[in-house]
């Protein structure tokens, strides 16, 4: 069966809607209605829009789509933020914190309505009383990972020799040197996002579908039929082979 993926979003509420429409047009086109699609996490951070593409995509959950969200690390710290402010995400580097403009936190307040200033109890208690209960449950709930027949789709990756029902959340939403760099076969070809490249890339192992939104470039998606992969463009499917 196939099943559709889409890449980090980053608050970028029109670029999602676009690609979804290509998941619209290649639908009608291969009578692939009630195939799923799995979103590689990363919905919020650094765009205009994260509470837009959060009610976008919480909508449409309740509406019935077939979506299905996976959590990734801006969510985590999003989530984080939200539970207790003063946590930190353990595997974040120690001189930053979720505010900090490079990770986006304060984009997404902003989207909220929250005046972004010092990062104070007051800006945490704005932040806890202006996102709603339904967006703090849905990132709480997000799974770590979606298995599909002989596809493993995880934010980040997954640590190369751990079998698949063993990973770890952390790992599978932050790791990146190690898995990069291996070479094994991981029981299932590994879909992920998490590090942007400049095109969606099939490494053999894995496929990387993170394309810089968070930085003002495009979200990509793409269909899995098995191991077969075509990206979805303006012009129908690209077949996406495992690169030299």
């Amino acid at each position: 069966m196939s099943i559709y993926a889409i890449g980090d979003i980053h608050g970028h509420l029109e670029k999602l809607k676009d690609v979804l429409d290509l998941i619209i047009a290649d639908q009608a086109k291969y009578g692939l209605q009630n195939a799923s699609v799995v979103f590689l996490g990363d919905l919020t951070d650094r765009g205009p829009d994260s509470r837009g593409v959060m009610d976008f995509v919480i909508d449409g959950i309740a509406a019935g789509k077939p979506w299905i969200v996976i959590k990734g690390n801006h969510d985590r710290m999003f989530q984080f933020y939200l539970d207790d402010p003063s946590r930190a995400d353990s595997k974040l580097r120690v001189d930053l914190t979720w505010m900090n403009p490079r990770l986006g936190g304060d984009t997404t307040l902003a989207s909220y309505g929250v005046k972004v200033g010092e990062d104070g109890p007051e800006q945490q208690a704005a932040a806890r009383a202006a996102v709603p209960q339904s967006h703090v449950e849905f990132l709480q709930n997000l799974p770590f990972f979606h298995a599909h027949e002989g596809v493993f789709f995880a934010h980040a990756g997954v640590q190369p020799g751990i079998a698949l029902a063993d990973q770890v959340e952390d790992d599978l939403l932050w790791i990146r040197k190690e898995f990069h760099d291996s070479d094994l076969d991981h029981g299932a070809l590994i879909v992920h996002g998490h590090t942007p490249v400049e095109a969606a890339t099939h490494y053999g192992n894995r496929v990387n579908l993170d394309t810089g939104a968070g930085y003002g470039k495009a979200i990509s998606v793409a269909v899995f039929e098995g191991r077969d992969v075509a990206l979805l463009t303006d012009t129908g499917r690209v077949t996406l082979d495992p690169s030299a």
